[in-house]
């Protein structure tokens, strides 16, 4: 027989649940670092409106770590400098990231030696980024034993690196690239292209002569123009097919975006 559900129990337990998430709610704000608010992180630079998401992966190296302006960096994301915590790395910077940079919940940045990102470049989760790879050239000497190799590692302003992409030492990654997910890259990758596999490749790039090659499969996204407001949005979405095309119709015939969300607008039902 089904137990009977006791409806004023289920209170507390709501209650309950209400403060918890309220409780967390207020760790993740008053926990995350900012310029404001570093806590006890003394980062080289960290500018305007840039916020590490609480709770932290693992930090050390801190003042040869130079963070831009309005980048997020998501949770248990791990940032570098250096081999290990403690040691004097110089007078410049080891890790360089630029501005309007987002790195990806739980992406691993490394920077043993110099490791640059450029401005608003954007992470997927769990992007794994190293400028250290262990070596073997002792086959009788443990792998973790051996000394690793460096190699400074570059990824250009405006790229996309998919979820759990990995960049490996001596990269040299161009200007508003697409790294697929899952893609594991080396060596140089040219301006204005897409990446995939492992060893990634190049499986489309733009030039100015031919444009995509392969030709995109889709047309490119139409941005909304300046001035049209939530509520002509949501009129334009009730709009039934016959009201479509004869909004068609009037785009043809020269009207422009803003007429045809204020007609829109006026639909009846809108």
């Amino acid at each position: 027989m089904p137990k009977r559900k006791n409806t004023f129990s289920s209170w507390p337990r709501r209650l309950a649940q209400r403060a918890v998430h309220a409780g967390w709610a207020w760790v993740q704000r008053t926990g995350s670092v900012t310029a404001e608010q570093p806590g006890r992180f003394r980062f080289g630079a960290m500018g305007t409106g840039t916020r590490l998401a609480f709770p932290l992966g693992t930090v050390f190296g801190e003042p040869w770590i130079r963070i831009g302006s309005h980048c997020i960096v998501g949770e248990q994301v791990t940032l570098t400098a250096g081999l290990m915590p403690g040691l004097d790395l110089g007078p410049e910077p080891i890790l360089r990231i630029g501005d309007g940079v987002v790195l990806g919940r739980g992406s691993h940045v490394i920077a043993d030696t110099t490791v640059t990102i450029g401005s608003d470049c954007y992470f997927g989760p769990y992007v794994y980024v190293t400028s250290t790879n262990h070596s073997y050239d002792d086959p009788h000497e443990p792998i973790g034993k051996q000394w690793p190799r460096m190699e400074p590692v570059e990824i250009g302003p405006g790229c996309w690196i998919g979820t759990g992409a990995v960049i490996l030492p001596g990269a040299r990654v161009g200007k508003n690239v697409v790294v697929a997910a899952g893609a594991v890259v080396r060596g140089e990758v040219p301006d204005h292209c897409v990446v995939a596999g492992a060893p990634a490749r190049v499986v489309r790039r733009w030039t100015p002569d031919e444009g995509w090659q392969p030709p995109l499969r889709t047309p490119p996204p139409v941005p909304l123009p300046d001035g049209v407001t939530p509520d002509q949005l949501r009129a334009l979405s009730r709009l039934d097919e016959e009201s479509v095309a004869r909004l068609a119709k009037l785009d043809e015939a020269g009207l422009d975006a803003h007429g045809a969300a204020r007609l829109a607008g006026s639909e009846p039902g809108a």
